[in-house]
């Protein structure tokens, strides 16, 4: 039995841990889409957090308990400066302008050597254990928890339902919006850090379209209408290649993609949806 589990910890070991990752990216992605706003700008904050917190370890000497800290500030005060600049922007002008801070986020890792180590990386100083991925993992998800349940996480659905409707219960959506924006920022600088502890290594690949991509496929896959959703939804997505790869390694790809079509179509809401709890438990009382 021992023997058993040892193997199934060598095979999948790595797969639950970049799920966990990839958690941090989807929550970071459904912080702003929670109150109404499509957003990729969470690739410029784990880029902020994973390259400056490196930096912090490597000059500094700064332990891992306080790296992931400073990451998380870091992340939060670029989103706040983001949220400025962004929320002045149609919804639509505001996703793009996002997908272009992508971009600029790639250029500027590949030309600020001092920082980024250009195009030879950044090797990262420091170990992070699993059960610490678990712990940090556990505790953001608390935080989102209370904030779901607190007063701004009832402001933020009524914006992200109807902003002008909103307003005129007295809920300033800029100020929800630019909250929403900060806690992006800080959730996706911890899941910057987190990459860079798990990889051992960053260069300008890292931070890219494909952190963009895993982190809107995860939310639509667990339900972009709960907390709970983007976890579970970031471990799913994570999993569906190496569940692929082991069934039929030659169709892999297309099995993602059967996968994620499927889903959309009969579960669009995702894995997680509020609404069907609550109907159904209406229609049994």
């Amino acid at each position: 039995m021992k023997m058993w589990l040892e193997d199934i910890w060598a095979a999948y070991g790595s797969t639950l841990g970049f799920g966990m990752v990839n958690a941090f990216f989807a929550l970071s992605t459904y912080a702003v889409l929670s109150a109404g706003i499509l957003s990729f700008a969470t690739v410029t904050y784990a880029a902020a957090g994973g390259f400056l917190g490196t930096q912090l370890a490597l000059h500094l000497g700064l332990p891992v308990f306080l790296v992931l800290p400073a990451a998380a500030l870091i992340g939060a005060a670029l989103a706040f400066v983001v949220a400025l600049v962004f929320l002045r922007l149609e919804s639509h002008w505001m996703a793009l302008a996002s997908l272009a801070l992508v971009l600029i986020t790639r250029v500027v890792a590949l030309n600020a050597t001092p920082l980024t180590g250009g195009v030879y990386g950044l090797s990262v100083p420091l170990f992070f254990p699993f059960a610490g991925l678990v712990v940090l993992l556990g505790v953001v998800a608390v935080v989102f928890w209370r904030l779901n349940q607190s007063w701004y996480g009832i402001a933020a659905r009524a914006v992200r339902e109807d902003p002008a409707v909103a307003s005129t219960l007295g809920i300033p959506p800029r100020r929800i919006q630019t909250i929403a924006f900060v806690v992006s920022g800080a959730t996706g600088g911890i899941g910057g850090m987190a990459l860079a502890l798990s990889l051992q290594f960053l260069s300008p690949d890292t931070y890219f379209i494909n952190i963009a991509f895993t982190m809107i496929a995860a939310v639509v896959l667990g339900g972009s209408y709960h907390w709970a959703g983007a976890i579970l939804g970031a471990f799913v997505f994570t999993a569906l290649p190496v569940v692929a790869q082991a069934v039929l390694p030659e169709f892999e790809k297309v099995l993602n993609g059967v996968a994620l079509l499927l889903i959309m179509i009969f579960l669009p809401r995702g894995l997680i949806d509020p609404r069907f709890w609550r109907l159904r438990k209406s229609a049994k009382s």
